[in-house]
């Protein structure tokens, strides 16, 4: 079971989807993503970037990829290692440009160890992040309905 306190819950349009969070790994990143759930930032935001065999990437108010909530944040890279249903978060070249974009892997992605920070695992709910639909962008792309965060 994960714990309550770091379980960031994603309702889609596939179903739910719990991913127990590492603060101990990213302390910075879990506590933004938590913010920002809280917020209801994520409400209503598209999967913008789903590549089969690879990941689901979501985040971004905008829908483009190119969106964010305007807080970057340093890089917190860590021993975390990308593999299904590892949550990590997206950035641009710089290792600081993380923001509000996260994606979640489909399969194994070792060549991302060490250059992405790790955020959590999805414990519960990884059968329907294998339904989000793919695309780069989807042409009906799955959303987020709803997300919480303690």
């Amino acid at each position: 079971m994960a714990d309550p306190e770091n379980t960031l819950v994603l309702e889609t349009t596939k179903g739910r989807v719990e991913i127990a969070m590492r603060p101990d790994l990213a302390p910075g990143h879990v506590a933004r993503i938590k913010e920002l759930a809280r917020e209801g930032f994520y409400d209503g935001v598209v999967f913008h970037r789903v590549i089969d065999g690879f990941m689901a990437q979501t985040g971004d108010p905008t829908g483009t990829g190119m969106g964010g909530s305007g807080k970057k944040l340093p890089a917190e890279f860590n021993a975390g290692r990308h593999t299904r249903g590892t949550a990590s978060m997206a950035r641009a070249q710089h290792p600081d440009s993380a923001d509000s974009q996260f994606f979640i892997m489909f399969g194994d992605g070792a060549f991302l160890n060490g250059k992405y920070t790790v955020i959590g695992q999805v414990v519960s709910g990884m059968e329907n992040v294998d339904k989000i639909k793919r695309g780069e962008p989807p042409a009906n792309p799955d959303k987020i309905i709803k997300a919480t965060a303690p």
